[in-house]
């Protein structure tokens, strides 16, 4: 029978002075591991509700918003600058204070939430016994992102991107998850998650679409850095692409995987939020990932 997600399950989490993270833990008495979800753009914790209810059954698992997403702080950009290496200290520091064993840790990471656990890695092989990622963008190819995303890699294009992704939320919330699939394979997310979403949008004094603007503005640099040191990276990762992917083309996770020399699984009909779209896959990767 799977735990349900109740108000015991979602509280708070300091992880220095700047950043409090909302996050939510599922414990389990005898857990045979540790999951850890990491979300994307424009999603909040809520996109694993499902997912963790049902893995809890045998596994501790986590979730928490990214700073600037959800109820999660969303200090200035001066003191924090949302980018792929700073998510990924905020990710080492979570870890290391939430006393997860690593050596019992699968991270499942998506679009934004790739990069940072991947860069982490690279530091710290040991971070965690698996990580999975797709659907997001490790090196710098424009030629494979969504002419809006590379638009918000450098300015004035950016501004543009970043004025009219605050202007349209409404739009953004209602039509990103399906966007590029035919109509037969759209799907619903959940009513609570998509007002999760639409609430936490303008949580403090920055922007949900603030923070992926800020994060996109040192994308390059990061992607760049992680690219010259992709040969040491020593733990394992599993790749898992929707093969209709519209923002971040399927040749990227190819690639990735291909350099790599990692698994990947291409899933035929899937968009960009394949957790989404066929949350018993996801559920499906991370029990294999302990196998």
């Amino acid at each position: 029978m799977s735990q349900p997600v109740n108000d015991d399950a979602i509280g708070f989490f300091e992880i220095d002075g700047d950043i409090t993270l909302r996050r939510m833990v599922l414990r389990n008495a005898n857990p045979k591991g540790t999951v850890l979800f990491l979300h994307g753009f424009p999603e909040t914790l809520h996109a694993w509700k499902g997912i963790a209810e049902a893995l809890a059954v045998d596994y501790e698992v986590h979730a928490f918003d990214w700073p600037g997403y959800g109820l999660s702080s969303r200090p200035t950009a001066d003191r924090f600058s949302y980018a792929p290496k700073d998510y990924a200290r905020v990710l080492d520091r979570y870890i290391g204070k939430a006393g997860i064993d690593t050596s019992k840790l699968t991270i499942y990471a998506t679009d934004i939430g790739a990069l940072p656990a991947l860069l982490l890695a690279l530091e710290k092989p040991d971070i965690a016994r698996t990580i999975i990622v797709g659907d997001f963008a490790p090196f710098n190819r424009p030629q494979f992102m969504y002419a809006s995303l590379q638009a918000l890699k450098a300015a004035p294009a950016m501004d543009q991107v970043r004025a009219a992704l605050n202007s349209n939320r409404d739009e953004i919330l209602e039509n990103t998850f399906t966007r590029g699939l035919p109509k037969e394979g759209h799907f619903e997310v959940a009513r609570e998650f998509k007002d999760d979403m639409s609430r936490a949008w303008t949580h403090g004094a920055m922007t949900t679409a603030d923070a992926f603007s800020h994060y996109y503005s040192h994308f390059t640099r990061d992607q760049d850095h992680f690219e010259s040191q992709l040969a040491r990276l020593k733990t394992p990762v599993k790749v898992v692409w929707g093969e209709e992917d519209l923002y971040i083309n399927k040749a990227m996770g190819a690639e990735f995987a291909a350099r790599l020399r990692a698994e990947l699984t291409l899933l035929p009909g899937m968009g960009h939020f394949p957790h989404l779209q066929n949350p018993a896959r996801a559920i499906d990767e991370v029990r294999a990932a302990f196998r």
